[in-house]
């Protein structure tokens, strides 16, 4: 396949409540993808944080300073992208916008991540109605499902998909229509609690119903461990650690925060999409990326 013919898989992560964890996700997918050896764009459509922005700046800063490499993404949104995304304002003016700015990232890469803004924003419309996959991260509780159903206050029985499970329908529809191509919705339960309880197999099952109803799937996220928060400031992720990457004490939970990264990106499907684009790359000339998967990433 030529780099011209070549498109560009799009991963979104998306929820309109603030909170859910998406850039943790965002980030540990991104690092996940590069260590598999994928050319990644990164686009946080945050435009005023850009938390993944600074995460890899951190991350070339860190690097650099402990003279070791780790995998960088092939392209992030530089300043005039993020002045022409800032701009555009009105829907038409942001689609037209976006637009141009994947077009000039798909010719160069295998993936685009994009993390978008807990808000219904134009910007966050038009990522979704491009989107190939939509990975929504929640937080184990019937505040966050607010967002996807809408529960009745004395049965809990699902009323009706509320208003982000509206939204993803819409994109979905008009994926169809304009690429006729279908998109992979998967909702990860974050942050769950280690202990079982009542509450939690009630949410589970009306997680359950609402899939079935609006067509996603359910898998799993990321405990609250303190290793996803105190490698941040390095830039670094679980799927950096190793020999030469050791910037805090190793524990075993660390293997077990590995091992929830594997299931996650199994889960939503992206360890196949890697194992794909490894296969279309055979009859292109070797990459000078040699990069480790993370399913075969040194033990911590």
């Amino acid at each position: 396949m030529s780099q011209i013919a070549k498109r560009a898989s799009i991963i979104v992560l998306g929820n309109e409540k603030g909170g859910a964890g998406k850039s943790t996700i965002a980030l540990h997918i991104a690092t996940a993808l590069m260590h598999g050896g994928a050319r990644l764009g990164v686009i946080d459509l945050d435009l005023r944080q850009q938390s993944l922005g600074r995460f890899f700046l951190n991350r070339d800063a860190w690097a650099r300073a402990n003279g070791v490499e780790v995998p960088m993404p092939h392209r992030v949104l530089n300043d005039a992208d993020i002045s022409a995304l800032s701009n555009a304002a009105e829907p038409e003016l942001a689609k037209e916008a976006f637009d141009q700015v994947i077009a000039s990232f798909s010719a160069e890469v295998d993936f685009i991540l994009i993390d978008t803004p807990g808000a219904d924003t134009p910007l966050s419309r038009a990522a979704h109605a491009r989107a190939d996959r939509i990975i929504t991260p929640m937080n184990d509780s019937f505040v966050d499902f607010a967002m996807l159903g809408e529960i009745d206050p004395l049965t809990l029985d699902l009323v009706r998909p509320s208003l982000y499970s509206l939204a993803v329908w819409e994109a979905r529809k008009m994926k169809m229509v304009n690429e006729r191509a279908s998109v992979d919705w998967v909702v990860l339960r974050n942050r769950l609690a280690t202990a079982e309880a009542r509450n939690r197999k009630r949410l589970e099952e009306r997680i359950d119903v609402l899939a079935k109803r609006v067509g996603f799937r359910v898998g799993p996220g990321m405990r609250d461990r303190v290793i996803y928060r105190e490698l941040f400031p390095f830039g670094l992720t679980i799927a950096d650690l190793g020999p030469g990457v050791k910037p805090v004490a190793i524990s075993v939970t660390h293997i077990a925060a590995r091992q929830e990264l594997r299931n996650l990106m199994q889960a939503t499907g992206l360890t196949d999409d890697l194992a794909r684009m490894h296969a279309s790359r055979l009859a292109e000339p070797a990459s000078n990326e040699d990069q480790t998967p993370i399913a075969h990433a040194p033990a911590a």
